[in-house]
């Protein structure tokens, strides 16, 4: 009974003060510090200094200001414009026409930028107009942005896998390549998702576009190039084995910035604004990290993550029947929690549990994003769901009803994962084997 006294008083602290508003990253470490005063000898000022300073420290973290900074640096520039050019004569003769623009779009702006809300906003401001003015239905159009955007989290640089990396000491580059496939995979289903929309309610699809001759759409295919050429510049170095995330992440800034001076968007105003915005970012996520290594090391100190380990082991849940469960919970946790927060704040319980029974840490890096991606258009808190409420101005039931369908392909998509554990371990397997 001693661990399930230990778990209420935890959890009592940690909702207490959440439930005050103190920032997250504060809740951690006042949970974490009333566990090492209360179960430990050990001094808790002492053992948090030291955590707090070695986990801000990492150079793995690294990657994480870059990234975020590189999607400051391209949300500011007019990149979303030129993909809409570049990407509606190739997509307006697709089944579902030019809604498939914003799975396309979002795809390729998450392979730049680490953030769900960027890749929202990037694609939103230019595809909400340009697809209304041509007379798709509302709730077409915001509920394929609104799924479409979280593959922000997946298709690498990831935040989220970053941060999930650095809870669990796994490589980022590894989880980087393991999302690539299982991104493409939910990017399609959602494209058949749409694909299925036309043919089921024809009446309700647009008049198409004019046809364009292949010479004409290779024209406006230029204005791709330049962040077809990011996204090489950034998977590409890494996929190859040139460059680590973090060195990776450099590599992407210098890009985003040669792009941005292309364009001619980059001035000095644009420059500070992209530096304070990846800052604030930057440093909320870092406080949160730290927060939850103190809470990591006072739990081990307790026993807690071990005893509950060895209690699920005892229920003999079978691997998938775990690996449910845990998606309930998440997208339960991910109501109230952003998808950030949640992942820091359950490693240090969730991790010795998936590692006893035997799952593969590299998926279920894939498996948190997906559930975590669910979570970002799930009412209350889902944070997709108020980007898009700012970019429509409709109310929040009709934003998270669009959205529905997405939610249920992600369910999907988790069902998939479980069935086909190759589409997230295959790739990092392959890259270790070329690189020995």
């Amino acid at each position: 009974m001693e661990e399930f006294q230990l778990t209420a008083i935890f959890l009592f602290v940690l909702f207490v003060l959440l439930g005050s508003g103190v920032w997250v990253g504060l809740a951690l470490l006042g949970v974490a510090f009333v566990g090492m005063e209360l179960f430990t000898t050990r001094p808790a000022g002492d053992a948090m200094i030291t955590t707090i300073w070695s986990t801000s420290s990492s150079w793995t973290l690294t990657a994480l200001p870059l990234f975020i900074w590189m999607g400051e640096i391209l949300y500011r520039t007019r990149l979303s414009e030129d993909m809409f050019r570049g990407l509606a004569p190739w997509m307006a003769k697709l089944p579902g026409g030019l809604l498939h623009s914003n799975i396309v779009g979002c795809t390729l702006f998450a392979a730049v930028s680490g953030s769900s809300a960027a890749t929202l906003t990037t694609v939103g401001k230019m595809s909400i107009p340009e697809l209304r003015k041509r007379g798709y239905p509302e709730n077409m159009v915001i509920g394929t942005l609104a799924g479409a955007a979280t593959l922000g989290l997946m298709i690498p640089p990831s935040l989220t896998l970053i941060v999930y990396g650095v809870s669990i000491n796994e490589s980022i580059t590894k989880l980087f390549m393991a999302g690539i496939i299982p991104g493409i995979v939910l990017a399609s289903m959602f494209m058949l998702y749409i694909a299925a929309w036309s043919f089921i309610k024809k009446d309700e699809v647009p008049a198409p576009e004019p046809t364009m001759t292949f010479v004409e759409k290779m024209k406006e295919s230029r204005f791709l190039i330049p962040v077809i050429l990011l996204v090489m510049l950034v998977i590409g170095s890494m996929y190859f084995g040139l460059a680590t995330a973090t060195e990776a992440a450099a590599f992407g800034v210098v890009g985003a910035l040669a792009l941005a001076a292309g364009q001619g968007s980059l001035s000095l105003d644009t420059f500070i604004k992209s530096l304070m915005g990846a800052t604030r970012t930057s440093a909320m996520i870092a406080f949160i990290l730290a927060g939850a290594a103190f809470l990591s090391l006072s739990m081990g100190f307790t026993g807690l993550p071990r005893t509950l380990a060895a209690w699920i082991d005892s229920l003999q849940l079978t691997p998938t029947v775990l690996i449910l469960a845990l998606m309930v919970f998440y997208i339960v946790l991910g109501c109230f929690l952003d998808g950030i927060s949640s992942v820091v704040l359950t490693m240090a319980i969730v991790e010795p549990m998936i590692r006893q029974a035997g799952i593969d840490v590299i998926w279920f890096g894939i498996f948190i994003v997906v559930v975590v991606e669910m979570a970002q258009i799930t009412p209350p808190i889902g944070f997709n769901l108020f980007v898009l409420q700012g970019l429509t101005n409709h109310e929040m039931n009709y934003i998270a009803k669009a959205a529905i369908p997405m939610f249920l392909i992600m369910v999907v998509m988790v069902f998939v994962l479980i069935a086909f554990p190759g589409l997230a371990t295959w790739l990092p397997e392959n890259i270790r084997q070329v690189r020995h």
